[in-house]
């Protein structure tokens, strides 16, 4: 008993001064373990005569209920010092300012197709899309392209082993549209075109507009009032534009559409000067292209056009390097949020 009293007494004192849960836990398994004190009372009782035995194991179950009280009451208190302590280190100053978020924004190209979409839209033209591989016949023979032209070289054109080819322009999108439809139709087809060139200003893959347009009455000074509108539009400013005769197996005739750019020469003292800058391809749709999607070349007359997106775009925001469109630069693509 008097062991009984010390042990208790001890364990009293160690319960009251244990400081977290760790040190709570090493004094529960010093008395009330496999091998702790109090257990070690309970197991002697075996050297106890018959009698004795109930009321010793009476007396050191009630010492041992008495420990697991106190192990209880102080683990609790630890635990609500240790979740009050945690609130207090993770309290939030609501007062303080708040942490600005980076907002993503629409990749310089799409703003500007979406913009030029909304353009051909306010003058009635159709979208319209189609397969990014084709045949020859499609890219090149309905198209009035011969067979000799260095378009359809290997070294043009990107060629898959069953004779398909990745599209080298938007305008076979247009031969399917007018093989199923009757005209008279305005529609542009953009849409990304393959060709095997690559250096600041060329790449293997670029997105173009091309665009169509089939009547009774269509002519060549339609298509370059319609042209002058877009442009304008596009960069809101007035333009100058002029059309140099060229060649395009599908448009007879064809032109190369310049317009006069102002900018400033930086090796000379910001000089403002003007000069010619080929920004397009026109003309009026060859007879040959007409046939071959069974429409009366005789009745309907038309104009097609095409630009490349990435050309515009550089002229616009007066980017040097089109290889900056595809490097995904943060610094870079930030400047059009």
């Amino acid at each position: 008993m008097d062991a009984l009293d010390g042990i208790i007494k001890q364990s009293e004192l160690a319960i009251n001064a244990a400081e977290d849960l760790t040190a709570l836990d090493l004094i529960r398994v010093q008395y009330l373990g496999k091998k702790g004190e109090i257990t070690a009372l309970l197991k002697n009782l075996g050297t106890l005569s018959p009698e004795a035995r109930p009321q010793f194991g009476q007396i050191i179950n009630q010492a041992k209920e008495h420990v697991e009280n106190l192990l209880t009451a102080r683990r609790n208190t630890l635990e609500v010092a240790a979740l009050n302590q945690q609130l207090q280190s993770e309290t939030i100053d609501v007062t303080l300012p708040g942490i600005n978020s980076t907002v993503g924004s629409l990749h310089p190209l799409t703003r500007s197709l979406q913009r030029l979409i909304e353009i051909f839209h306010s003058l009635s033209f159709k979208v319209i899309e189609g397969p990014e591989v084709e045949t020859e016949y499609y890219n090149f023979t309905a198209l009035n392209t011969p067979e000799h032209h260095p378009a359809r070289a290997m070294h043009d054109t990107f060629y898959f082993a069953d004779g398909r080819l990745l599209r080298s322009h938007t305008s076979p999108v247009q031969i399917h549209y007018m093989q199923n439809h009757e005209p008279p139709f305005r529609l542009i087809a953009p849409g990304r075109v393959y060709r095997r060139d690559s250096d600041m200003t060329h790449t293997p893959m670029f997105n173009q507009i091309e665009g169509l347009l089939i009547s009774e009455s269509g002519s060549f000074a339609e298509l370059k009032g319609l042209l002058q509108s877009v442009l304008e539009q596009f960069f809101e400013k007035k333009l100058d534009i002029r059309m140099r005769p060229s060649y395009f197996p599908f448009t007879e005739p064809s032109a190369e559409v310049d317009v006069a750019w102002r900018s400033e020469d930086p090796t000379e003292h910001s000089r403002i000067h003007t000069k010619w800058l080929e920004i397009l391809g026109c003309g009026m749709v060859h007879p040959n292209v007409l046939a071959a999607c069974g429409i009366d070349a005789k009745r309907y007359s038309g104009f097609a056009f095409g630009m490349g997106l990435e050309r515009l775009v550089m002229l616009r925001y007066g980017i040097p390097d089109l290889r900056l469109f595809f490097e995904n630069d943060l610094r870079f693509l930030k400047q059009f949020a």
